[in-house]
């Protein structure tokens, strides 16, 4: 895909992988629909872009933000050509101090938000003749791990939907992956270390989220004979 000009959704982009991924997309010279939760955030890093870019501060596990998104992308570009399904959060909890409603809220956010946003733009780029539809995953999709067995098991589901929406997709001119990132440094570990996690405290080098960004950037310009359909990308210190 020649990415000049294209139109790209990113949601989740006001921090980390998200900004990261806007960045990237903006140098090459891609227009840009970004949302997040915090639109001062937005707003700020729309400033700083040097493609056109308009924002739109909502919840995105609410059922009408994916058709907000288009109507916005069409009504400010007249087009829109790739959604990047990045907005997610991270709950961690043992079975005993779980709060239920943390993990249902995940769940909305982390796959059904992703579901609805991935449906509404597969339609109109099936309708089109072409598109590309990126989910982030994680690593944490192929491990199991203590406390993040909900965490886990949304991403290994966003693994199988995308790949099942790929094969459905097959022939339309619409692209479908996804691309893991290992343990990158963003504002999910702050958060985890200000209440006492270890994140990081020996000393292994995560990874930058302008690494997953990169990741991306390789998966949309493929020819359109290829779509590659899963990207990991894990620190080079990481066992996984």
């Amino acid at each position: 895909m020649k990415l000049q000009d294209t139109v790209a959704i990113v949601t989740g982009a006001s921090s980390g992988i998200g900004e990261a991924i806007a960045r990237e997309l903006s140098a090459l010279g891609v227009r840009l629909v970004l949302t997040a939760r915090r639109e001062d955030r937005l707003a700020a890093l729309a400033a700083t872009l040097p493609s056109p870019s308009v924002t739109l501060a909502a919840a995105i596990e609410a059922p009408d933000t994916p058709a907000t998104l288009l109507g916005l992308a069409l009504e400010s570009f007249g087009r829109v050509d790739i959604l990047i399904n990045n907005a997610g959060i991270f709950v961690a909890a043992r079975i005993d101090t779980a709060d239920l409603d943390e993990l249902s809220q995940m769940t909305r956010v982390n796959f059904d938000a992703v579901v609805r946003g991935s449906y509404v733009l597969a339609r109109h780029f099936k309708a089109q003749g072409h598109g590309a539809i990126i989910n982030v995953s994680s690593v944490a999709a192929y491990i199991s791990s203590s406390s993040v067995g909900v965490y886990s098991g949304l991403k290994h589901a966003l693994e199988v939907f995308t790949s099942a929406l790929r094969v459905e997709l097959n022939g339309t001119g619409v692209r479908v992956g996804t691309v893991a990132p290992g343990t990158t440094e963003t504002e999910i570990f702050d958060k985890l270390r200000a209440r006492g996690a270890q994140v990081g405290a020996d000393g292994t080098p995560a990874l930058d989220p302008a690494d997953i960004a990169a990741a991306v950037r390789f998966m949309l310009e493929q020819p359109d004979r290829a779509n590659v359909a899963r990207i990991l990308v894990v620190s080079a210190s990481e066992s996984v």
